[in-house]
């Protein structure tokens, strides 16, 4: 008996046409319409660009400048629409009829019509570069098209931990730069942490100069099967690099959220001020079990990774410490909201203080979640009275969420759930949706070190934000949603770029296209291979997929016929049905397997995907089984 995986095999088509035929045109993520018209528009070196107001020149220069550097010209530039040229129009007029960040583009033989406002006019530029060939020519082809575009949710965001392991200004750069290019609004910029501080803090100088360096890490595996690799990791953040990084991302109509964590997660704070304690004479705690480098006597910043004991005391002096930090954040950051952490926060310590206990009795506080409730509902009215408002970790909800507080549901649905239940807005970031890029994407023993878990892109894909628990009333609370990169084994940029690509472009359809325009067949064949292409034709690391069409079911049998796609136009598959490893000397495939499995035997199928660059895949196996009904792919 034969299964067939229906998914015809591709040869390289030229990228540029492929975008061409492609229904969506090669946009990530898809829009809402896109109505194809016979014809098309050249683009060379004779066509004018305008920008008929101040609010579209910004938007004129981006398309400019990349067409001067991806292209084999610059175009012309002007402020009044000729009818006698041939011309591409960047304009506001017209966009106030437009929904919030929505954009029209009009491709006609004569002209190229860009309709947007603000944001609106920035992502319509964003689609048509993306309309762009990927090597420079001198004329460029455009089909004839009506795009209409606007997102489902205002919130989305992606989130990078910094606290683990600094990562440079450069990098921090180029991630605001593919967020902007996949319509993503706000970077949620975790900076402080148990194992670093990362933010300049003018008042308390200790923070940074203490704060944001350890004497060494753990190597392998939590809690570290390697030892401690004795080096010393530092970094911080002065207050112009920051300022400079919000104007970097303000001009790609991207919010930056910086997160201070409190109560929890605060042993860089306290190894730098050891008052913040419930207990500062007692030396920061390291199990037996824990590597370690360096001096263990008084409070130290984490060498490991978990959740430690030693979390800021509820005195007046702690509270007056995290007003000052916030007074000097808030100057840094516009942005309405401020993330205060307040996740995985141990009462242990609260506990076991004599002060925390008469302030729990003091304050009528039902028990230590109630210290935890009373502790973010003061820090949100101190916040509040700056015209800010608070982002917190579901743990939030626990001890009676703080009035004003939006919840970021990561432990699963349940605490977005019950947050959107009670009125409040809701950012959808559970890691078992596959929003954690800190976890594996395949279950390979290939990958890389990870913290554990597994997310493929496929299951980021098919992730709705919006529970079906909750009514339609209710369902306006979830304001979008983000992925969180965590980076306890993400030491480098080349390993963020790794987690993050290809899932940022599955984050970013959820967290734009409409629920009835997303398809996961065109995004998997077409666009996503069209878009790792790219990528693979720079600098940028990614993480290369397995081949197209090896985790569907086939039936039991004696004869398989696996057809198979690259997930990156340009690549090869190669592989094994003897059991060795696959490389360049394996088999090339180059057309649909016939595979013959005698009854009660089984083969297994290696394959690896080499990219144009280099790159490879994970080798995966497959197993063909004639003894049962199913095909096992590891």
């Amino acid at each position: 008996m034969k299964k067939y995986i229906l998914i015809p095999f591709v040869l390289l088509f030229a990228l540029h046409t492929f975008a061409q035929t492609d229904k969506n045109m090669g946009i990530i993520p898809a829009p809402v319409s896109i109505v194809k018209n016979k014809g098309v528009f050249v683009l060379d070196k004779s066509v004018v660009l305008v920008n008929e107001d101040l609010e579209s020149a910004p938007s004129a220069d981006l398309f400019n400048n990349f067409l001067a550097a991806k292209g084999d010209f610059s175009l012309k530039r002007e402020k009044k629409n000729n009818q006698n040229q041939k011309t591409i129009v960047l304009t506001s007029k017209g966009a106030n009829q437009l929904p919030s960040e929505g954009y029209v583009v009009t491709i006609s033989s004569n002209q190229i019509k860009v309709v947007g406002k603000g944001a609106g006019l920035f992502y319509a530029v964003q689609s048509l570069l993306q309309l762009m060939p990927a090597k420079k020519q001198a004329q460029i082809r455009i089909q004839n098209a009506v795009i209409t575009d606007y997102p489902r949710f205002k919130y989305r965001g992606l989130h990078l931990d910094v606290g683990r392991h600094f990562l440079p200004i450069s990098f921090v750069k180029k991630y605001i730069d593919v967020m902007a290019s996949y319509k993503l609004n706000n970077f949620h910029w975790h900076l402080t942490e148990d194992q670093g501080w990362r933010i300049e803090i003018k008042k308390y100088p200790k923070l940074t100069s203490i704060g944001a360096k350890r004497n060494g890490t753990i190597v392998g595996n939590y809690p570290g099967t390697g030892g401690n690799d004795n080096t010393t990791h530092q970094g911080y953040y002065t207050q112009d690099e920051v300022r400079d990084v919000v104007a970097y991302a303000s001009a790609r109509f991207i919010n930056v959220i910086p997160e201070i964590e409190m109560p929890g997660h605060s042993s860089a704070a306290i190894a730098a001020y050891p008052a913040l304690s419930c207990f500062p004479d007692k030396d920061t705690f390291v199990s037996e079990k824990t590597p370690w480098y360096g001096d263990r006597n008084g409070k130290q910043v984490q060498q490991t990774w978990g959740v430690f004991d030693d979390v800021f005391v509820p005195t007046e002096d702690t509270f007056k410490f995290l007003e000052n930090v916030l007074d000097e954040v808030i100057a840094l950051f516009p942005s309405k909201y401020i993330h205060i952490g307040g996740d995985e926060c141990p009462k242990e310590y609260w506990k076991q203080s004599a002060f925390c206990q008469q302030f729990i009795k003091d304050n009528n506080l039902k028990d230590e979640h109630g210290l935890q409730s009373y502790f973010i509902q003061r820090i949100e009215r101190y916040l509040n009275s700056k015209g800010r408002s608070i982002i917190g970790w579901d743990e939030i909800l626990e001890g009676g969420l703080a009035p004003n507080a939006t919840v970021m549901s990561w432990r699963g649905e349940n605490g977005g759930i019950a947050a959107a239940k009670l009125s409040h807005d809701v950012i959808m970031t559970p890691a078992s949706a596959g929003l954690y890029f800190d976890h594996k994407q395949s279950s390979s023993p290939d990958e890389p070190l990870t913290i554990g878990g597994l997310a493929p892109y496929s299951k980021v894909y098919n992730y709705n934000p919006v529970p079906k628990e909750l009514t339609f009333d209710q369902q306006k609370y979830i304001i979008g949603v983000q992925a969180n990169l965590w980076t306890e084994y993400v030491e480098t940029p080349a390993k963020a770029e790794y987690m993050i690509f290809p899932r940022i472009y599955a984050l970013a359809e959820i967290a734009w296209s409409q629920l009835e325009n997303k398809e996961e067949k065109n995004f998997n064949e077409e666009r996503m291979p069209l878009h790792l292409a790219r990528l693979d034709q720079t600098d940028t690391n990614y993480w290369v997929p397995t081949p197209i069409g090896l985790n569907e079911s086939v039936l039991n049998g004696q004869n398989f016929s696996i057809t198979l796609k690259v997930p990156v136009y340009g690549a090869k598959i190669y592989y094994t049905l003897d059991g060795y490893r696959p490389s360049e000397n394996a088999t090339i495939y180059t057309k649909p397997l016939m595979v013959d499995v005698p009854k009660g035997q089984k083969k297994v199928l290696k394959t690896i995907v080499i990219a144009p660059s280099g790159k490879r895949s994970v080798v995966t196996e497959t197993i063909l089984n004639n003894a049962s009904a199913e095909i096992k792919t590891k």
